[in-house]
C-alpha cells in the first residue's frame, strides 16, 4: 500500500524544474506517491503555518513561524547565489533613500523578499497584493513602488521600471558576500526520521534529474514561466536551480541563520530561530 506524500510548491518555472523529476515519473518513489500541488507562495506560507502539507515550499522568512512543526530540507534552496534577489522597482527614477515612508506593493508579509525590504527602510509603508499583480497595481498609482519577485526580476524593463534596489546585492554588502537566502522545502516534523530520510533522498534525486536532463527539465518547466522566451526561462531556471539547490552548503545555511537573526534583532520578527536541516545538526 502506498503512503501519499502531499508536496506543494509555487506554479515557477524552477520550482517546476525542481519538481520535474518527480513529476515526470523519471524518479522512482517506490511506495510513496507524491501528489503535487502548486500555489502562489504566500498561499503556501499560510498553508505551512496550518499543518496542512507534508512537504511544500516555503519563504525562509515564513520558516521562522514553522520550526516547531517543520523541519528544512537540506535540498531545494532558492539562493540568490550571484547576489540577486527580489528587487524594488518603480515607474520614476528613485533612490533606496526615497522609500521611507513610500508605500510599496509586497508580495505577502511572510515572503523573504518583505523581511529584506523591512531590513533595508523599516519606515517605509506596504500593501499586500498578488506578486503577479503589483506591476499593474503601481502603473495604476496605487502604491509609489512594487516589490517584484519570480520571473519579473528579468522583465520589469519592459514593463517600463527603474531598479530602485536589488536586495540580493544589498544582502551581499551586508554579509560579505552571503548568498541571499529565499525558498527552501520544508518537511513537516511528525512524519518520523525514517520518512522524512526518504522524501529528502528523492527531492534530491528529482533535482539531480533536472540538473542532469537540463534540456528535458526546461521543456517542462517552461509551461510555468508565465510569458519569458525559451532563452529568459533557461536563465531564470538557471538563477535559482544549480549546485546549491542540491545543498545550501555552509555559507548558505549560515546565510539562512543570519537572515533569521538580523529580522528578530530588527523586531520584525518576535523570537529567535534556531535553524535546522533533517538529518543536520542545528546551524550554530
Amino acid at each position: 500500500m502506498s503512503r501519499i506524500i502531499r508536496v506543494a510548491h509555487s506554479p515557477d518555472s524552477d520550482d517546476a524544474f525542481m519538481f520535474y523529476g518527480l513529476a515526470s515519473g523519471k524518479v522512482d518513489t517506490g511506495d510513496i506517491e507524491f501528489i503535487h500541488e502548486l500555489q502562489d507562495i504566500e498561499t503556501l506560507n499560510r498553508r505551512a503555518l496550518a499543518g496542512e502539507l507534508e512537504v511544500t515550499a516555503v519563504s525562509i522568512h515564513a520558516y521562522a513561524y514553522l520550526a516547531d512543526r517543520y523541519v528544512l530540507l537540506p535540498h531545494g534552496a532558492s539562493m540568490g547565489d550571484r547576489h540577486y534577489g527580489p528587487r524594488v522597482v518603480a515607474l520614476e527614477p528613485m533612490s533606496v533613500s526615497d522609500l521611507r515612508g513610500k508605500k510599496v506593493a509586497v508580495p505577502g508579509r511572510m515572503t523573504s523578499a518583505y523581511l529584506a525590504l523591512k531590513l533595508i527602510e523599516p519606515e517605509v509603508e506596504t500593501v499586500e497584493v498578488p506578486f503577479d499583480e503589483i506591476f499593474d497595481f503601481v502603473k495604476a498609482g496605487n502604491a509609489d513602488a512594487g516589490l517584484i519577485i519570480h520571473e519579473g526580476q528579468l522583465t520589469y524593463k519592459d514593463e517600463g521600471f527603474h531598479l530602485v534596489i536589488d536586495t540580493g546585492e544589498w544582502w551581499a554588502e551586508q554579509t560579505g558576500g552571503l548568498p541571499m537566502p529565499l525558498g527552501g522545502n520544508v518537511v513537516r516534523r511528525d512524519l518520523g526520521d525514517e520518512l522524512i530520510q526518504r522524501i529528502s533522498t528523492l527531492l534530491r534525486e528529482s533535482i539531480a534529474y533536472g540538473l542532469q536532463n537540463r534540456a528535458a527539465g526546461l521543456e517542462y518547466a517552461k509551461k510555468y514561466s508565465r510569458g519569458l522566451d525559451d532563452a529568459q526561462t533557461d536563465e531564470f531556471v538557471g538563477m535559482y536551480v544549480n549546485q546549491r539547490t542540491l545543498d545550501y552548503g555552509e555559507d548558505g545555511r549560515r546565510s539562512v541563520q543570519l537572515f533569521l537573526d538580523r529580522g528578530y534583532e530588527a523586531g520584525i520578527i518576535p523570537h529567535r530561530v534556531q535553524v535546522e536541516f533533517a538529518g543536520t545538526a542545528p546551524v550554530g
